[in-house]
C-alpha cells in the first residue's frame, strides 16, 4: 500500500511516510493509491466483529505487515483503547422515533477524536522508538483536536507538540483540557483569531521545506492520513449496528448522518462507501455552510467571515479534507484537484466542474442548521428520551427530525444512524441555552481547580515567526 498526494507533485510514500507528514510537500494531502474493495461475504463476516476488531481489520488493509507485524499492530490498537470508559469503546443508543445515536465520545477528552488520535499516537511511538528520532507536532484546533492530540503524546520524550487554540472561541472545558496539561513536551498557544486564521501560520511553516525537514514537522490534524484511516471504522460499525439484516442481496442501505467541520469524518465515510459499504452519507453543518453549498450548488467559496455558533468545534470555513473527497470523486485526477485548490487559494472561490459536482451530490446529501435548530433538537431529544446531546450531535438529530420519517422511522425502509462526536459535558453553555441541566463527570469539574499554562498570541504579533522561535528553542532540549 502506497500513498500519493492529491496534487500529484511528489512521489508515493509508504504508511510511515504518510504518518509523519502534515500536508504533502506539494501542498496536497496523502491518500491511498488504491482503495481496497470488500465483497459481501467479507462484510457479513465483519458484521460479527467488535469495534476494536473492526479497527484492527481496517488498519491491516492500509498498513502492510512488512511495515508493522500484525501482532504488533493489534497490540498498539489495544494499548490505544485502554483508557476508554466504555467497554465497547463506542456505543449505540437507540432512542424514540428511530433516532439512533452512535456515541463516539467515551475517550479521555470526551470527543470522537480520541479514537483516531489514541491509535495515531501509538503508531508514532512505535516508529520513533525504532528510528530513535524526534518529531515536532503542529496542531491547530477549533476545540477538540488539540486536547485529544495532547493526550495522545503527553510526556513522550521524542515528541514536542505545539497547539494553537482560538482564545475565547472554544468552550471553557475545551480550553482547560489543553491548558491544564503541564508537561515539558506540551506547548499551548492561545491565539486572538478564529480557527481558519490559526491554520495560516501552520501552513506557512509546513510550506517552508527546509524548516519542516530540520525540525521534523508533522501534523495530527485530520490532514494526517492515520486519522482518516481509523475513522473509517465508525461507518462500518454504524452500518452493522443499524442494518436490519445482511442475509439479502444486495445488502441493505443505511443512512449515516455526519456532523461536519473540517471534513475528516465525512471523508472517512466516502472511503468506506468506495470500499463497498452500502451507506448513504449526509453531511450536516452549522451556519458555516461551505460544504452544504458545495454539495447543493457546486459553490466551494468562503463566506465573508466565520460565524460563531453553539457547535463551535465546527466553526470552520476551510474544510481542508474536501480536497481528498474531490480527488476521490474525480477518479484520482491530481491535475484537476491541484488546479481547483490553487484557484481556491488565490480567489477563495471555486465553482466545481459540472461532472464533479454531479458525482459529489450523488455521493453526499447535506443539511445546514442554525443555533435555533440546534437548541430545538437538544430540547426535543431530552423531552422524548431524557437524553442529552452535545450541540454538534444535535445537528445530526435536527436532520433526523426534519425528515418525513423523523417521528415514525420504523415506517422507513432505510435505517438512519446519527454520529455523536462529543459529550454534552463539554458544552455546558449550549446545554443551558437549551434550558437543560448540564451533567458533569468528575473529570470535567476538576479542571477548574487545576493549574493552567499557555502562551498568548496577539493580533499584532507575527505568529509564524514566534512559532519558529519556540520550536527552535524546544529543539535545543532534545
Amino acid at each position: 500500500m502506497q500513498y500519493v498526494s492529491t496534487r500529484g507533485g511528489v512521489g508515493a510514500v509508504d504508511f510511515e511516510g504518510a504518518l509523519f507528514s502534515g500536508y504533502a510537500p506539494d501542498g496536497g494531502l496523502f491518500m491511498p493509491q488504491h482503495i481496497p474493495s470488500l465483497d459481501g461475504d467479507t462484510l457479513r463476516r465483519w458484521s460479527r466483529l467488535s469495534y476494536r476488531e473492526l479497527v484492527k481489520e481496517l488498519c491491516a488493509l492500509f498498513i502492510p505487515a512488512a511495515l508493522v507485524p500484525p501482532s504488533t499492530l493489534n497490540d498498539l490498537i489495544d494499548r490505544a483503547f485502554s483508557r476508554f470508559r466504555h467497554k465497547d469503546i463506542i456505543h449505540l443508543s437507540r432512542l424514540k422515533g428511530g433516532l439512533n445515536v452512535l456515541e463516539l465520545w467515551h475517550g479521555v477528552t470526551y470527543a470522537f477524536k480520541d479514537l483516531s488520535l489514541s491509535c495515531t499516537g501509538q503508531f508514532l511511538q512505535y516508529f520513533l522508538e525504532k528510528q530513535q528520532k524526534h518529531v515536532t507536532i503542529l496542531v491547530g484546533t477549533s476545540g477538540d483536536t488539540g486536547s485529544s492530540a495532547i493526550e495522545s503524546v503527553r510526556g513522550q520524550k521524542n515528541m514536542d507538540i505545539f497547539v494553537l487554540l482560538p482564545k475565547g472561541l472554544c468552550t471553557q472545558t475545551q480550553e482547560l483540557q489543553m491548558t491544564t496539561v503541564i508537561e515539558d513536551n506540551v506547548h499551548v498557544f492561545a491565539a486572538r483569531g478564529n480557527s481558519d486564521e490559526i491554520d495560516e501560520p501552520i501552513k506557512e511553516l509546513f510550506a517552508d521545506v527546509d524548516f519542516a525537514r530540520k525540525y521534523n514537522l508533522m501534523s495530527l490534524n485530520s490532514v494526517n492520513w492515520s486519522r482518516i484511516m481509523v475513522q473509517i471504522a465508525h461507518h462500518f460499525y454504524a452500518y452493522f449496528q443499524c442494518a436490519p439484516s445482511l442475509d439479502t442481496t444486495p445488502l441493505p442501505l443505511v443512512e449515516i448522518v455526519v456532523p461536519t467541520g473540517g471534513g475528516g469524518n465525512i471523508t472517512a465515510g466516502c472511503i468506506a462507501q468506495r470500499m463497498g459499504l452500502p451507506i448513504q452519507l449526509v453531511a450536516v453543518v452549522n451556519s458555516n455552510d461551505i460544504i452544504h453549498r458545495t454539495v447543493q450548488h457546486g459553490d466551494f467559496s468562503l463566506s465573508q467571515s466565520v460565524k460563531a455558533t453553539l457547535a463551535s468545534a465546527m466553526d470552520i470555513q476551510e474544510p481542508y479534507n474536501m480536497e481528498r473527497i474531490l480527488w476521490l470523486l474525480s477518479g484520482s485526477d491530481s491535475c484537476l484537484t491541484r488546479a481547483l485548490m490553487e484557484q481556491f487559494r488565490a480567489s477563495r472561490s471555486v465553482q466545481l466542474p459540472q461532472d464533479l459536482h454531479r458525482k459529489l451530490s450523488e455521493t453526499l446529501r447535506s443539511c445546514s442548521a442554525s443555533d435555533e435548530d440546534i437548541v430545538g433538537a437538544m430540547r426535543r431529544c431530552w423531552e422524548e428520551n431524557l437524553y442529552l446531546l452535545c450541540p454538534h450531535s444535535a445537528l445530526a438529530a435536527h436532520y433526523h427530525y426534519c425528515q418525513p420519517d423523523g417521528t415514525f422511522s420504523f415506517l422507513c425502509s432505510t435505517p438512519r444512524c446519527c454520529l455523536a462526536p462529543a459529550s454534552p459535558a463539554k458544552f455546558q453553555e449550549a446545554v443551558l441555552r437549551a434550558g437543560l441541566a448540564p451533567q458533569l463527570p468528575p473529570g470535567i469539574t476538576a479542571l477548574t481547580a487545576m493549574e493552567t499554562r499557555s502562551t498568548p498570541l496577539e493580533r499584532d504579533q507575527d505568529w509564524a515567526q514566534l512559532l519558529r522561535e519556540r520550536i527552535a528553542a524546544a529543539a535545543e532540549q532534545w
